[in-house]
């Protein structure tokens, strides 16, 4: 299965560097059509002007984690359906477990690689 990569993906993280990785990451693998949040709370309210084809979500933000993000996410209708990638620095079991719950498509830890990163969403997008 080939990934549409105009596909609108939002990346939300509070530390602007990742960003930029994540960015150019996508990037690498053809992915242009990218937003980014800081937070959360800004990432819930661009989720709910313009409809994402895929969340890429840092794990550890204040004031809304990633995971209080993925849940606002999976509870909402209309929001419900986008696959939501974690990204964390610890691939602690509690942690996995705890995103697997709220419904995670899937989980990546610090520090990965393009290639990485396209297996990824290619296993979240269904393909």
């Amino acid at each position: 299965m080939s990934v549409d990569k105009n596909l609108p993906i939002l990346i939300v993280d509070d530390y602007k560097t990742m960003l930029r990785i994540i960015r150019n990451l996508l990037r690498q693998l053809d992915f242009t059509n990218v937003d980014e949040a800081t937070d959360g709370r800004s990432a819930l309210a661009r989720l709910r002007e313009k409809e994402y084809g895929l969340v890429i979500s840092d794990w550890n933000m204040q004031p809304m984690t990633g995971l209080e993000l993925l849940k606002a996410v999976r509870s909402d209708p209309k929001l419900k359906h986008i696959p939501f990638i974690m990204v964390t620095a610890e691939s602690k079991t509690e942690n996995v477990l705890a995103a697997k719950e709220a419904g995670v498509s899937n989980y990546i830890v610090k520090p990965f690689n393009a290639e990485t990163l396209r297996a990824k969403i290619q296993a979240a997008l269904g393909g």
